[in-house]
């Protein structure tokens, strides 16, 4: 963290999130929609897919690649996710040093009205959409992380101030220093919003069949203006798109102890060795090899 966060701040942080999250992987915290990583590996290159919200690094370092170009999210800067789009993402940890970090899902509904209530007060300028945001980390977002561990260790004060917590710092992402990019897709205007509200209806479709044509009427552009828009937002082709979703939503599934046949229909494949041969060109293993790192490195999956 930067140094107007100060030394004092940055190691009380780190202690409540050492305490809030003992075990490897993800620790399901009080409130819905708050998790905290502990991890001791050093990975590179790895296929991820983060839900909209906020990652907060408190000790540690993680980049993001999409499209060739690097999102930093460290102990100095936080990445904000406007839209989900699969990336590859890289870490630093060890036992000694464990990476430790804070993910907030965002409401998309409160995000959407914080928003409103923003640009009502011409507090942000004119910006567009972009689906990762990668902001330097300030004492404003620090307070809040605070205040936020400190209630998550208590049930009382995760029940009475949990939730306008969170509303505080859904505000202070949507006004820090790349929150105009964030609002513009929140807000979904011009040829760019109607890409947005396309992926709102992938994301719920992913296991249907999907026509880009289609998509293209329906977003109101011809095909060739649809999949440039598309690929400008989101670093892949809407057909890419689709796979890396069904792709990711399977090996949540997997995790989870699905049958890989089952988990192959249901996210939309007809041929279960397509499915598998996709899955090992995507995750570089075959699809129980990958259920085993997903359990080995990010613990129970909810």
């Amino acid at each position: 963290m930067n140094k107007h966060v100060g030394t004092t701040g940055r190691r009380r942080l780190v202690e409540l999130a050492e305490r809030l999250a003992p075990r490897h992987g993800y620790n399901a915290t009080r409130l819905a929609g708050v998790r905290l990583l502990r991890s001791e590996a050093v990975l590179e290159d790895v296929p991820v897919l983060y839900r909209p919200g906020a990652v907060f690094v408190l000790q540690g370092r993680k980049q993001g690649v999409l499209d060739d170009q690097v999102y930093l999210y460290d102990e100095e800067h936080y990445l904000a996710v406007s839209m989900p789009v699969p990336f590859r993402m890289g870490s630093i940890a060890s036992s000694e040093r464990p990476l430790l970090a804070v993910y907030v899902e965002f409401d998309m509904a409160l995000a959407a009205e914080i928003a409103a209530q923003v640009t009502a007060h011409g507090n942000i300028g004119a910006s567009r959409p972009r689906s990762l945001i990668s902001s330097r980390m300030d004492a404003g977002i620090a307070d809040v992380l605070l205040r936020l561990l400190t209630a998550l260790g208590d049930p009382v004060e995760a029940a009475v101030l949990g939730s306008g917590i969170l509303r505080e710092l859904h505000y202070r992402v949507l006004v820090g220093p790349q929150g105009g990019a964030m609002i513009a897709a929140l807000q979904q205007d011009g040829a760019a919003g109607r890409v947005v509200r396309s992926l709102k209806f992938l994301r719920e479709n992913y296991g249907a069949g999907i026509s880009v044509v289609d998509l293209a009427s329906n977003a109101g552009m011809s095909v060739p203006s649809y999949h440039s828009h598309f690929k400008e937002l989101t670093g892949s082709s809407p057909i890419q798109y689709v796979k890396a979703m069904r792709l990711h939503e399977a090996r949540l599934m997997i995790a989870r102890r699905g049958k890989i046949t089952d988990v192959a229909t249901s996210v939309g494949y007809a041929s279960t060795s397509q499915f598998a041969r996709d899955f090992r060109r995507h995750f570089g293993r075959t699809a129980s090899e990958e259920m085993k790192w997903v359990r080995h490195h990010l613990g129970e999956v909810e």
